[in-house]
């Protein structure tokens, strides 16, 4: 299994830094998106750069770079923590692509993605409580810093019942780090009340 699970971390990697944001963006505004809004290649600045249809493909491709090896692992090899380094590692490659000179998204979408590859029923839970935070809020790093370590709590109540191996927590905690250290300036502006709103932002340089 440790040969296994090593291929699939190399595939998660791999697969995750497929620069799917980056790619819509040429096709969409040829040009490089990581120029302007937050700098990222993730759903929400493809969303303030090249609209809606585009962020929608965007944000599907980017939770399949983790449902993919979490799946693998967790169904196809039936071994939890495979699962979880195979997502872990999909993370990875999407925050710090390969392909894309190490500059990529925050991790939000592939770390759902992952859960939703290995935990498909609890992880419907996920995007409603993204949804209690943004609607009203319309702030998606909101979203993102709160709703990543309270979907992280929701794991760990489950694994302390006895629904999830110990795995999925530990991944979880993982993409909370991830998640977290890359919305800093995020949770600057949000504290300083100059962060955009969902949409907004798009036409500027980029900031981080």
């Amino acid at each position: 299994m440790i040969w296994e699970t090593t291929l699939l971390m190399v595939f998660g990697y791999l697969f995750g830094s497929v620069p799917s944001g980056l790619v819509t963006g040429y096709l969409w505004l040829r040009r490089d998106i990581r120029q302007v809004g937050s700098g990222k290649t993730g759903s929400t600045n493809v969303l303030r750069t090249a609209g809606p249809y585009a962020a929608a493909f965007v944000l599907i491709a980017d939770i399949a770079k983790g449902a993919v090896p979490g799946a693998i692992g967790f169904y196809l090899l039936d071994h939890s923590w495979a699962g979880a380094l195979g997502a872990g590692a999909a993370v990875a490659g999407h925050v710090w692509p390969v392909f894309a000179g190490f500059r990529g998204g925050r991790g939000v979408a592939t770390g759902y993605g992952g859960v939703l590859g290995m935990t498909p029923l609890l992880s419907i839970a996920f995007p409603l409580l993204a949804a209690l935070i943004l609607l009203p809020t319309r702030i998606v790093s909101l979203m993102s810093v709160v709703g990543t370590p309270l979907s992280a709590a929701i794991l760990v109540v489950a694994w302390l019942l006895g629904w999830e191996p110990f795995p999925v927590v530990a991944y979880a905690f993982f993409v909370v780090g991830v998640v977290e250290y890359q919305h800093l300036p995020n949770i600057r502006r949000l504290l300083d009340g100059t962060e955009p709103r969902m949409g907004q932002g798009g036409d500027r340089p980029a900031t981080g």
